[in-house]
């Protein structure tokens, strides 16, 4: 099928294993480039080739580009799978590789710009007629703040034009709130990324957090695979996702999934992406575009059984998608839990060696994970050391089935989030699927106190 003949995987983590898997099934061969940190993680263990490209600090290694290229033509690697984080949105090395000759298993240069940057993401939404958050046309400054705001009403969200992960966000309520918001947005913005730029939009006030997954070919063909409920955030992190949303019917699913396969049509996008979408009222707004695989995109595959890493690398050697949207189909209900090294109350990371590691299994179970009993996680980099993604035929099913796998799932010398997730799988609030951003900040809040 591909004329990618060996990939280069420039991540760690389970994402790198995961990438590593797909190419396996595929029968292409493997790079893993690694951090002296990484020397003994899974993912090194199981590729045809390894190659140490710096020291612990991402700078130094896994953002490293020169390494990264250097890497690829030591072993002859032709492509670069990039994971998620790191590099997956730079444009600049999407750009180098490809003046190396070396296929980036992810959108054009071109596309990662447009989205990369939160205005011109929102100006060309409007423009391919995906519904947007009631805002400014563009940066907002001193002179025009406030009359921007009295535009679009109160209370208003400041944001970050490069932003991302919650930072350089400010909420202005009422007018006596707006330059001290305004101010500490661009602080903020400046330091996090260098640019103080911000922009306003309408708060709204219980929003959920919906996604819909799409793939181009980038000759003009695409499809999307339903939509994702990430509202369960802390800090604006995603900690739990499901898919279906339990907040959409089937009509108001298919109906945003076809305008967001429409939008990447007119763009010829290429590769997987994800549309990301307050919803409130049964009204969307599109918030931004991540031009990369996500975290979450396990969900996706468990209702739809399409392996998404798969269709990136078909689309990334010139063999179009696997399937068009009349062959998609949508079975059951599929849930996932980000299983991180922190304390579950406090969040604190808590690297160390991993003595004890069980996985459950059974019918449905799938965990996505790097983890190993022995395997020391290194204090330097995501907390993030495993996925568990349960399916189920309902979503009654699945959650039965999460409270079941819960209670087998073993990681011991450290501290890690599952035991929020006993507690979550309980509570009433979850199993009726009645949440929306701010449910976990509060439930923590509230149970904490």
């Amino acid at each position: 099928m591909s004329t990618i003949s060996k990939i280069l995987i420039a991540n760690r983590g389970e994402i790198a294993l995961r990438v590593l898997r797909a190419c396996k099934e595929l029968g292409i061969a493997t790079v893993a480039v690694h951090s002296t940190a990484d020397a003994d993680a899974m993912h090194v263990r199981l590729a045809d080739e390894s190659v140490c490209i710096g020291p612990p600090p991402s700078r130094d290694s896994y953002l490293n580009i020169h390494q990264i290229v250097a890497a690829c033509e030591i072993t002859g690697a032709d492509a670069v799978h990039p994971g998620y984080g790191f590099l997956s949105e730079n444009a600049k090395f999407a750009d180098i590789l490809e003046a190396h000759g070396i296929t980036f298993i992810g959108p054009t240069a071109e596309h990662i710009r447009l989205m990369g940057d939160k205005i011109t993401a929102k100006q060309t939404a409007v423009e391919l007629g995906i519904p947007v958050v009631p805002g400014s046309d563009g940066e907002v400054t001193s002179e025009n703040v406030l009359e921007t705001a009295r535009q679009i009403g109160f209370p208003v969200l400041i944001k970050a034009t490069a932003g991302g992960g919650g930072r350089g966000m400010k909420v202005a309520k009422t007018e006596s709130d707006l330059e001290e918001a305004f101010n500490t947005a661009r602080t903020e913005a400046a330091a996090a990324f260098g640019n103080p730029a911000v922009y306003m939009e309408k708060y709204l006030g219980k929003p959920r957090h919906i996604e819909v997954q799409v793939v181009g070919d980038g000759a003009g063909n695409a499809i999307h695979l339903g939509e994702r409920d990430c509202s369960l955030q802390r800090r604006h992190q995603k900690v739990w996702e499901e898919a279906n949303s339990p907040a959409l019917n089937v009509e108001q699913r298919m109906r945003i999934g076809q305008i967001c396969a429409d939008a990447m049509k007119k763009m010829k996008y290429r590769g997987a992406g994800t549309v990301e979408f307050l919803y409130e009222n049964g009204e969307f707004y599109f918030i931004e575009m991540n031009t990369r695989l996500q975290v979450e995109h396990p969900i996706t595959e468990a209702i739809t059984g399409i392996d998404l890493v798969h269709e990136q690398i078909r689309v990334a050697s010139g063999a179009g998608l696997s399937v068009t949207q009349d062959e998609i189909t949508f079975h059951g209900h599929a849930i996932e839990c980000r299983i991180n090294a922190e304390d579950p109350r406090t969040f604190v990371p808590s690297p160390g060696t991993i003595t004890h590691f069980h996985a459950p299994g059974g019918l449905g179970v799938r965990v996505d994970s790097g983890a190993y009993a022995g395997y020391k996680i290194p204090p330097y980099y995501d907390s993030l050391i495993g996925k568990l993604i349960v399916h189920g035929r309902t979503r009654v099913e699945c959650m039965m089935r999460l409270r079941r796998v819960l209670d087998e799932f073993v990681v011991d010398g450290i501290k890690t989030t599952l035991p929020l997730f006993q507690d979550l799988v309980a509570n009433q609030d979850i199993a009726n699927g009645d949440y929306d951003i701010h449910w976990l900040e509060d439930y923590l809040a509230r149970t904490s106190a």
